[in-house]
């Protein structure tokens, strides 16, 4: 009979080679989670050579999932728990671990071949001298359980040893008091016309389960009671799944037909991949030769009137900024998607990194202002996919939206939103003028945006391409003086949505005192919970996170002077820094990590108390 000890949190790490099935076993185990009720925060982390060797540190894929009966900020920094079904995975992942963790090793994976691989010194073995003595660890021979139970599948041994990240699913789900059938059921729908590999999985998760019942070696079960969510229906959303969905929903609400141009490129391409199994919705979908026939069909899309996108990474960015350059002239909204990785070049495909907010602010020949924006979680990417096309549209402009690798592939619970409670997008389409009129297609309205025209439509036929427009008739101009007016002009289109966007709050922390911790993007989880902390201890800390980076808030400027010190910490090498120099006028603490992996907690409170101590 095995004891139950309830606990607040708990983080859990799935580790082995890429053909492990780290990701999926880490994905099922946050579905079934967020089925009961706790808050969680993932962190995918898998290797840019996906077929490295197998044993190998460079192919280590891991799976990071931190849950609890209270609000989660962040995946964790050490793990409670490591499954590690190789020597290579146990390394790579060893200094993560709490002190008084648990690790659960896959014995088979430690062999004289796996040790080498992992670069373990010869006649070294963990499993056999004492340098995990420390730790409470498990020793299953997970290949050899597995092909047991499946002795009389007609699979091939492969195959049977495929099955083995199931076998650990079940066990995990035995020793944190969980119910098997909501991953039996996906189970049953992804191979329901693979008959001999569903029993086999289904067979696999029910064996673990069992073995953790059963075996007197495990003599204790963890309980996570559900967080005290906000009333409602939650389902667990990765960030590229929401952007799919917001795209979705904006599109809807404009009424307009959404047209998503893009070349596959980690980690956007799943944006892709989920948007083209929603035709039902008019969504069409171009998977593109290369990133400047993308771009250029979304814009031709715009032309069209369609909701036009594009999505792409920081390599995709910068050879899209030529067409990005002739939407911003020709006035035509669009929204382009950069889930950004770590550069430069090809650069980190699969590691996450706040990389191009210089580029998307900067990057494009001549002068070029656009809006900016920007998502802080999986969920977050819903509302501000709905943002950027609002904005796009409403402005006639095309805007950047930043995501990135660890908002992309993270996950997190999401309340499904009431349809109706979300507002419409209203679109400006110029009429048909008749024979005695002239169309004067950059003709501005109070925020200095022009009409939507679509072609086709009687009377406003008028010039395109990239030569320089002549104000209010569009015609083209050399003209020295109407060059700089329509630099200038559009400029101050983009200052004026300013105007149309909330003013900056306080997230959390005093809203005027010692220092402020002033952030964008993906870092929003661990400034929250690093600042709450210190708030509770009575520090003079206040924490505010940027949505809108071009334009900033209006009250910005008056938020930062409440502070004696600004601190930014960046994936990056203080990007925002430098911007918020440059508008401000005002000195920042930087705080940078570029390890192509989320800042820890740890790590930053040290950072800040420093910076508090030297006050």
């Amino acid at each position: 009979m095995s004891t139950k000890i309830e606990k607040e949190e708990i983080t859990i790490k799935f580790a082995g080679d890429s053909g492990d099935g780290m990701q999926l076993t880490g994905s099922l185990f946050t579905g079934n989670t967020a089925l009961t009720g706790s808050d969680l925060a993932t962190f995918p982390d898998f290797p840019a050579e996906i077929r490295a060797p197998i044993g190998t540190l460079a192919g280590v894929s891991g799976f990071q999932l931190h849950f609890g009966s209270r609000k989660i900020y962040t995946p964790g920094d050490e793990c409670d728990v490591l499954v590690a079904m190789n020597a290579a995975a146990l390394k790579a992942n060893l200094t993560n671990i709490k002190k008084t963790g648990t690790i659960i090793l896959s014995t088979d994976g430690f062999d004289k071949k796996n040790l080498r691989l992992a670069k373990y010194a010869d006649g070294e073995n963990p499993l056999e001298d004492e340098s995990l003595a420390n730790f409470e660890v498990f020793k299953i021979d997970i290949t050899k359980l597995t092909r047991e139970a499946l002795k009389e599948s007609p699979l091939g041994t492969k195959e049977k040893d495929r099955c083995k990240n199931m076998f650990v699913l079940g066990f995990l789900y035995w020793r944190y008091d969980r119910t098997m059938q909501g991953t039996i059921d996906f189970l049953t729908q992804k191979f329901a016309k693979k008959q001999d590999i569903l029993e086999a999985n289904i067979k696999c998760i029910k064996t673990g389960y069992h073995y953790g019942d059963t075996t007197e070696t495990f003599t204790t079960q963890y309980k996570v009671k559900p967080a005290p969510l906000e009333k409602g229906t939650y389902r667990s959303i990765k960030g590229n799944e929401a952007l799919v969905i917001g795209l979705i929903t904006a599109a809807r609400k404009s009424k307009l037909s959404l047209f998503y141009g893009s070349y596959p490129i980690t980690p956007a391409s799943d944006i892709l991949h989920g948007l083209a199994k929603h035709k039902n919705y008019g969504v069409k979908t171009f998977q593109a030769e290369d990133e400047i026939a993308a771009v250029c069909s979304a814009i031709g899309a715009s032309y069209g009137g369609d909701l036009g996108i594009t999505g792409t990474s920081g390599p995709g960015l910068a050879l899209k900024g030529e067409a990005i350059g002739l939407a911003m002239m020709l006035e035509l909204p669009l929204v382009v998607v950069n889930v950004q990785r770590g550069g430069p070049s090809t650069g980190l495909p699969t590691k996450t990194e706040q990389s191009d907010l210089l580029q998307a602010m900067y990057g494009r020949n001549g002068e070029c202002p656009l809006p900016v924006i920007s998502a802080s979680s999986p969920s977050d990417c819903f509302e501000v996919a709905m943002e950027a096309c609002r904005i796009a549209v409403q402005h006639m402009i095309p805007v950047i939206l930043l995501s990135d690798g660890y908002i992309a592939n993270g996950a997190e619970p999401w309340r499904f939103p009431n349809a109706g409670d979300i507002p419409s997008i209203k679109v400006n389409f110029k009429k048909p003028i008749g024979e005695d009129k002239t169309f004067l297609p950059y003709l501005r309205d109070e925020k200095l945006v022009r009409e939507w025209a679509l072609p086709g439509t009687k009377g406003l036929a008028h010039r395109l391409g990239g030569l320089e427009k002549e104000a209010n008739t569009g015609n083209v101009s050399y003209d020295p003086a109407n060059h700089e007016y329509m630099i200038k002009t559009r400029e101050a289109k983009v200052d004026k949505i300013a105007d149309f966007i909330p003013e900056q709050k306080i997230t959390t922390g005093v809203k005027k005192g010692d220092l402020l911790i002033l952030g964008w993007g993906s870092t929003y989880g661990v400034l929250e919970s690093v600042t709450k902390e210190l708030a509770a201890e009575g520090l003079q800390v206040g924490h505010t996170h940027l949505r809108y980076i071009r334009p900033f808030p209006k009250n910005l400027g008056k938020i930062l002077k409440n502070y004696k010190k600004i601190m930014i910490p960046e994936i990056n090498n203080g990007q925002l820094s430098k911007v918020i120099r440059d508008q401000f006028l005002i000195d920042v603490i930087q705080f940078n990590k570029i390890q192509g992996v989320p800042i820890m907690k740890a790590e930053l409170k040290y950072a800040i108390k420093e910076v508090l101590e030297n006050m």
